[in-house]
């Protein structure tokens, strides 16, 4: 009782309150970013719905039942299908609460103490129960369209790698498909937690993973066409991105799976996209097996590599150019140092704890033996493509 009458008096006039309360929800934000198409029909009839259990709760002491429950749920759920932020779901709910409190307590006096805090017990259970509906059914809910889309989407990748009904896939998920994509392959190492036997390592791999999709759909804007495992996978990128991009991508792909990942991408039309993954899948394992560092790789990185792959002559000409060293170990070891270092011979010496004319003299005796001069153009370039027949050499035969 308030004020000598049911504290709920002044909720009982459902449709003028509810009228009420969605004008408040038309005026203020969040709750004014709902179309006012579904202010005027679910969000006031399922404020009168409130209502009633409100009234019930202060005339009865009696809470909804697990029906009703399951039916506040259930409109939320439908909110989160529809797209409407969960913001605006819970200040729908909290606010209409909040304007139902005032309505009791604005008539209170001095002796109403002892029954405005019992309506208020009232209201707080209604909030939480009402909340926790809502938020259960939301994020429910959410979850299966997450799902949903992302069968789509993987759907749609397959058929893009495939270069089959591409299109026509694409109508059925309801994806929109761009001209050209970027594409990707990732190749991301372990995260110091797989290895810690404190942790159990489907579950930090799993993590890494996550880390990485959610800052995919951030830079993307969207859901990013890919199909990845805790190890690395493919990814489309719709649109043209320039290398400035690329670079920013991998930097922060490697931050957000806190290791340094391996990238290599290439431009192409959506009809050449099965053609291009396998031009960057295969970039990924040359950059691999030639051991290089974390990073981007374009073709015009690994070209001359990527070329060598091919067995033929060419490439067993190329092998045979080193024979002579295999006796000299520490002239092959110079000669890698050498052209890591961009042939400077002074760094050179410095990793090789030599001077420089020992290094001088190495470099003449490599020359004398295979016949190429590594202090000239032309030598160093057949003995580089050499040192890279051999190791690629090396890798097939390991495999």
């Amino acid at each position: 009782m308030v004020a000598g009458e049911p504290a709920s008096t002044p909720l009982r006039d459902l449709e003028s309150v509810a009228r009420r309360m969605v004008g408040h929800f038309a005026a203020n934000t969040p709750c004014h970013t709902l179309p006012g198409e579904q202010l005027r029909g679910d969000v006031t009839e399922f404020t009168v719905k409130c209502l009633t259990l409100a009234v019930r709760l202060l005339d009865e002491r009696r809470g909804p039942s697990d029906a009703e429950v399951t039916e506040l749920g259930s409109k939320a759920a439908q909110w989160a299908r529809e797209g409407v932020p969960l913001q605006s779901v819970l200040s729908v709910y909290h606010e209409g609460i909040q304007i139902g409190w005032d309505l009791v307590a604005e008539r209170a006096g001095a002796g109403d103490i002892a029954d405005v805090v019992e309506a208020a017990k009232a209201f707080v259970s209604l909030s939480e129960m009402v909340s926790t509906a809502a938020a259960t059914s939301y994020v429910e809910e959410l979850q299966v369209v997450a799902s949903e889309h992302h069968t789509a989407a993987h759907t749609l990748v397959t058929s893009l790698l495939s270069g089959h009904n591409a299109r026509s896939m694409a109508r059925q998920s309801g994806i929109e498909l761009a001209e050209t994509y970027l594409v990707l392959a990732l190749s991301i190492p372990p995260h110091p937690d797989e290895s810690n036997p404190a942790v159990q390592r489907p579950v930090a791999a799993r993590r890494k993973l996550r880390r990485v999709q959610a800052e995919l759909a951030i830079i993307c804007g969207r859901t990013p066409l890919s199909m990845l495992s805790p190890e690395g996978g493919t990814v489309l990128v719709p649109g043209h991105h320039d290398d400035t991009w690329v670079d920013d991508l991998v930097a922060r792909i490697s931050a957000a799976a806190e290791v340094p990942v391996i990238m290599t991408v290439e431009q192409a039309a959506t009809s050449d996209i099965p053609t291009a993954a396998d031009q960057v899948h295969e970039l990924l394992d040359l950059s691999q097996q030639l051991r290089r560092g974390p990073g981007v790789y374009r073709m015009n990185d690994l070209v001359l590599e990527y070329q060598l792959t091919r067995p033929g002559p060419g490439r067993k000409f190329l092998m045979r150019i080193l024979e002579p060293l295999d006796n000299s170990p520490e002239l092959l070891d110079t000669l890698e140092i050498h052209i890591a270092h961009d042939l400077n011979r002074q760094r050179s010496a410095r990793q090789l704890h030599l001077h420089t004319n020992t290094v001088d003299y190495r470099l003449k005796r490599i020359a004398h033996l295979t016949g190429f001069d590594p202090t000239r153009p032309s030598g160093i370039r057949h003995l580089q493509a050499a040192l890279v027949a051999r190791r690629l050499e090396g890798s097939s035969i390991g495999a």
